[in-house]
C-alpha cells in the first residue's frame, strides 16, 4: 500500500525544508536505511533516511524547491501502485486549516512525477535575474545574461559606486575580478545610455530563521551595552608561549572563550535566560560561538566550557567551525547555548554590539586587538587594547551585574596566570 513520506522536522525552528538533492528517482527501489534525500534546513543541510521499504513512486518537490513541514514530500509503494487519490486527499487535509487561518498563504505541495512533467519552479526558487545596462554587455555577461563577477569584485564595486557593465572584466571569460575594480579608471560613457540595475536572489532558510530569531530577539528583550577595554599584553605573551608546547594552535578567540567561561563561574546570574514567569539560572556553562558562513550565521556551542582545557577548546572550536562552514552541524551541536560570544576582531573590527542570542540573557561582543599609546608608570608607551561590549536583557540582568562580570573578563585576560595553569593548556 502507497504511503506518504513527509517533509521532516528537522530542527526546533523549522518550518520549511529544501531538498538540495535527490538521492533516489521516481522508480526507483527504496530500502529502510537508503539515504533519500539531503534537506537543506534553517541551520544545515542534512541527510534523510527512508524509514520505509517500497518503490519510490512521487517526488513532491524538485531540487532547490522549498515545502512547509508535513507537506508530502515523496510517496513510497508498489511498483506501478495508484497513489493520486492519496495524494489528493492527503493536501485537501493540508489546504483546509491553511484557508482559514490564512486565505493568502500557499500551501501548494503537489507536483508532477519526475518522469511525467517538468515542474515550473516556484517564484523563491527561481535563480537570481540581473537587469543590466547594455553597455559593454559582451564583456560582462555571460550567454545567459547573467552578470560575470566574483563576489568580492561586485562588493567592492557597489562601494565604489561603479557600475560592472562599464568594467572589462581580466578573468577567465571576462569574469570581472578584485583587480580590474581597483584599477578601474572610470569609462567614457555617457550617464544618459545607462540604466538602473540589481540583484534578487530568494531568502535561504536560513537566512529566514536568522530574520524571525533575532528580531524577536531585539524588539522583545529590552537591551543594555556595557563596553570595557582589556589591555591583552600578558595574553598575548601568554599564547605566544603555550603554543610552543600545546599539541593544538590556541587563538585568542579560544583564550576568550575559556576566560568568559570562568568569568560566567565567578558571576553565575550572567549565566541565565528569561522564561517569562521565572528566571533558569544555569549551574551548566554551554558557550555558543558565532560563526559566519556563507548564507548567515550559525552557533555551535562548546559544551562545559569551563571544565575543558584550552587545547580542548582550541580543538573543538576548529571542528565545530569546519562543520558549520560545510553545513555539517547536527542538532546536537547547536542547542542548549547558555552564554554567547561574536568575534569580529579577525575582521579588524574595533568595536560592536550584539544582538542576545534567545534564549541567553547575554551576548559579548569581541573587537579586535589595536596597538594604542597607553600610560604606565607615568610614561606612554604601546599597548595592546581589545574593546568588548556585553549586551544584555535587562529583565535578568542590571547594569551592576554585567559590569561585575566585565571586571571578571578583564581580570582574567589581563592575568591570564590566573587562567592558564598547565592543567588548562
Amino acid at each position: 500500500m502507497a504511503e506518504i513520506v513527509k517533509m521532516p522536522k528537522l530542527s526546533d525552528t523549522m518550518t520549511e525544508g529544501v531538498v538540495s538533492k535527490w538521492h533516489k528517482n521516481v522508480g526507483d527501489t527504496v530500502k529502510n536505511g537508503d539515504l533519500l534525500a539531503e534537506i537543506e534546513t534553517d541551520k544545515a543541510t542534512m541527510e534523510f533516511e527512508s524509514f520505509q521499504d517500497g518503490v519510490l513512486l512521487y517526488r513532491g518537490i524538485e531540487e532547490g524547491q522549498a515545502t512547509p513541514v508535513d507537506a508530502v514530500l515523496a510517496i513510497l509503494g508498489k511498483a506501478g501502485e495508484d497513489y493520486k487519490a492519496l495524494l489528493d486527499e492527503y493536501n485537501k487535509g493540508l489546504a483546509k486549516p491553511a484557508e482559514a487561518e490564512a486565505p493568502k498563504a500557499e500551501l501548494k505541495t503537489e507536483a508532477a512525477p519526475v518522469a511525467e512533467v517538468k515542474a515550473e519552479p516556484k517564484a523563491e526558487s527561481k535563480p537570481a535575474e540581473v537587469k543590466k545596462a547594455p553597455l559593454s554587455k559582451e564583456e560582462t555577461t555571460s550567454t545567459d545574461g547573467r552578470l560575470k563577477a566574483s563576489p568580492l569584485a561586485k562588493a567592492l564595486a557597489e562601494d565604489k559606486g561603479i557600475n560592472l557593465n562599464t568594467v572589462k572584466g581580466s578573468g577567465d571569460g571576462g569574469r570581472v575580478v578584485k583587480r580590474d575594480i581597483e584599477n578601474y579608471q572610470g569609462g567614457h560613457v555617457s550617464l544618459a545610455n545607462m540604466e538602473e540595475s540589481y540583484t534578487e536572489v530568494p531568502v535561504s532558510q536560513m537566512r529566514k530563521t536568522i530574520a524571525k530569531r533575532l528580531g524577536e530577539s531585539k524588539f522583545s528583550a529590552p537591551h543594555f551595552y556595557i563596553t570595557m577595554d582589556i589591555e591583552m599584553d600578558r595574553c598575548i605573551d601568554a599564547r605566544e608561549a603555550i603554543n610552543k608546547i600545546a599539541g593544538v594552535k590556541i587563538s585568542f578567540n579560544d583564550i576568550v572563550i575559556k576566560a568568559a567561561a570562568a568569568a560566567l563561574r565567578d558571576n553565575p546570574k550572567i549565566n541565565s535566560s528569561w522564561l517569562g514567569d521565572r528566571i533558569r539560572y544555569n549551574n551548566h556553562i554551554h558557550i555558543g560561538m558565532a560563526v559566519a558562513v556563507e548564507d548567515g550565521l550559525l552557533v555551535p556551542v562548546i559544551r562545559f566550557a569551563d571544565a575543558k582545557t584550552l587545547s580542548q577548546i582550541a580543538t573543538e572550536t576548529k571542528d565545530l567551525g569546519g562543520k558549520a562552514k560545510e553545513k555539517k552541524l547536527q542538532p546536537a551541536d547547536w542547542e542548549g547555548n547558555t552564554f554567547t560570544i561574536s568575534n569580529l576582531g579577525m575582521f579588524g573590527v574595533e568595536e560592536f554590539t550584539a544582538i542576545i542570542n534567545s534564549p541567553d540573557s547575554c551576548i559579548l561582543a569581541v573587537g579586535g586587538i589595536k596597538q594604542v599609546p597607553v600610560v604606565k608608570n607615568g610614561q606612554i608607551v604601546p599597548g595592546n587594547m581589545m574593546r568588548v561590549t556585553l549586551s544584555c536583557d535587562h529583565r535578568s540582568v542590571d547594569g551592576a551585574l554585567g559590569a561585575k562580570f566585565l571586571v571578571s573578563l578583564k581580570n582574567y585576560l589581563e592575568n591570564p596566570v590566573l587562567l592558564l595553569g598547565m592543567a588548562s593548556i
